[in-house]
C-alpha cells in the first residue's frame, strides 16, 4: 500500500501523541515493505531530510497563529497528496475535516483519526469550539472510515452522531532508565520526586496537583515539565505557590531527558480530562511509572486499574499521595500491573497491526 499521513508536525516526532503515532505506524508500516509518506510543517525538524527510516518526508510551510497553523498546513498536504498516488490518506484532527471534502470530491479514499473532544478545551472561544463541533459532524461525512482512540470516543460519536468508527488506541514502548545521571541536571535525585509532564492547561489540572502537593508531608518534590503561556492568568497563579518542593521545568526536549524523568520518578501524576487515549498516561505506564490519574472514564478506560484514581479535588489526591508515601511497598505493585497492561494492550507493533489492517480493508 501507498499510505500519506496528513495533520501532524510530522516525523521525527518532537511535540505530542500525534506525532509520536505518525512515526511509530509509519515506521513500522516502511519496515513491512508499504509506502509511507508523512507531511511536515517546514522548520519542524531538519527541512532537508527527505527520508526517515524509510518514511518519506514532504516538508510543507504553514501560516502562523493558534487558529492557522494546523488548518494551513493541514490544507497545502491536501492539495499535494492530489499529485501523488497514495492509495489512502490518513488525516489526524477531527478540525481537519472540512479540509478532507477536496480529495474527496476526486474520489481519494480518507481515514480521520478525530482524537479527543477538542472543543471542551477552555482555551477555546466560543467560534472555534462551534468550528470543532461542525468538523466533528462533517468527518463522519467525508471519511471512508473514522478512527477513535479510546471506547469512550467511540461511543460519543455513536451517540452524538449515530456514526460507528474503528477503535485503535495509541501505544507505548516499555523502556527502563539508562542514564540516571541527567538527572543531575535539575537537582533530582531517583525515587524523590512525583513527576508531571503535559502542557500546563486548565483541562489538565496542574493547579489540583499543586495545591495536593503543597499539604502532602514528605521531603519528595512535585517535579513539573511542560510549555507554558506565562502571559495566561491559569499560568500565573500556578507560579504563586510559595512551596519550595515544587519546581517548574518549562518544556523539556533534549533527547533521552524525559524519559530519565519519568523512568526515576517516585509516582506519575496525570490530570488531564479532555480527550481519549492519551499518549502521555500511556508513556508513563510503559516507563513503569506508579500512575495517579484523574478519575474519568477515559483515563478509567486505559488504567483499569493498573494505578489510582483521584477525584478533581486536591483533597483527595493529597489523601492518596500521602497513603503510598507512607506505604511504599504498594508502589512496586502499581508498577508491575502497569507495565503488563502495556505490554499486553498498547505494543505499538499491536496498533500497527490494527492500522494495517484497517487500511487493507478500505482498499
Amino acid at each position: 500500500m501507498y499510505i500519506a499521513i496528513l495533520g501532524t508536525r510530522g516525523v521525527p516526532a518532537k511535540y505530542g501523541g500525534f506525532e509520536t503515532c505518525a512515526e511509530e505506524i509509519s515506521v513500522r508500516m516502511a519496515q513491512r515493505g508499504h509506502d509511507v509518506a508523512v507531511y511536515c510543517r517546514k522548520g519542524n525538524h531538519d527541512d532537508s531530510l527527505t527520508s526517515y527510516k524509510g518514511v518519506k518526508l514532504i516538508h510543507l510551510p504553514f501560516i502562523k497563529g493558534k487558529n492557522t497553523e494546523t488548518i494551513s498546513h493541514t490544507l497545502f498536504s491536501i492539495f499535494h497528496s492530489l499529485t501523488i498516488k497514495a492509495d489512502i490518506l490518513y488525516v489526524m484532527n477531527a478540525a481537519n475535516g472540512p479540509l478532507c471534502v477536496i480529495p474527496k470530491l476526486v474520489g481519494k479514499k480518507i481515514i480521520i483519526n478525530v482524537d479527543g473532544l477538542e472543543w471542551k478545551r477552555k482555551k477555546w472561544g466560543k467560534i472555534a469550539r462551534a468550528y470543532y463541533l461542525f468538523s466533528e459532524w462533517l468527518c463522519t461525512k467525508v471519511a471512508n472510515r473514522i478512527v477513535s482512540d479510546a471506547q469512550g470516543i467511540k461511543k460519543y460519536y455513536m451517540d452524538r452522531y449515530n456514526t460507528d468508527s474503528t477503535y485503535i488506541a495509541y501505544g507505548a514502548n516499555i523502556e527502563k532508565s539508562t542514564n540516571a545521571k541527567i538527572l543531575d541536571e535539575y537537582g533530582l535525585k531517583p525515587d524523590d520526586y512525583f513527576f508531571v509532564a503535559s502542557r500546563l492547561e486548565p483541562e489538565n489540572n496542574a493547579d489540583i496537583t499543586v495545591k495536593a502537593m503543597e499539604s502532602v508531608i514528605t521531603d519528595k518534590k512535585l517535579v513539573i515539565a511542560g510549555g507554558a503561556n506565562y502571559k495566561n492568568k491559569y499560568i500565573k497563579n500556578l507560579m504563586k505557590t510559595q512551596d519550595k518542593r515544587i519546581l517548574f521545568l518549562g518544556p523539556v526536549y533534549k533527547e533521552g531527558h524525559i524519559k530519565e524523568l519519568h523512568c526515576n520518578c517516585f509516582a506519575y501524576i496525570h490530570g488531564n480530562e479532555v480527550g481519549g487515549t492519551n499518549p502521555a498516561l500511556l508513556k508513563a505506564m510503559g516507563y513503569g511509572n506508579m500512575v495517579f490519574a484523574l478519575d474519568n472514564v477515559f483515563n478509567n478506560e486505559v488504567l483499569s486499574g493498573c494505578g489510582i484514581s483521584y477525584k478533581k479535588n486536591p483533597a483527595d489526591l493529597s489523601k492518596k499521595m500521602q497513603k503510598i508515601i507512607d506505604h511504599p511497598e504498594e508502589r512496586a505493585y502499581y508498577q508491575n500491573l502497569a507495565v503488563k497492561r502495556i505490554r499486553h494492550f498498547y505494543t505499538w507493533d499491536a496498533i500497527t497491526e490494527k492500522y494495517i489492517e484497517l487500511f487493507e480493508r478500505h482498499l
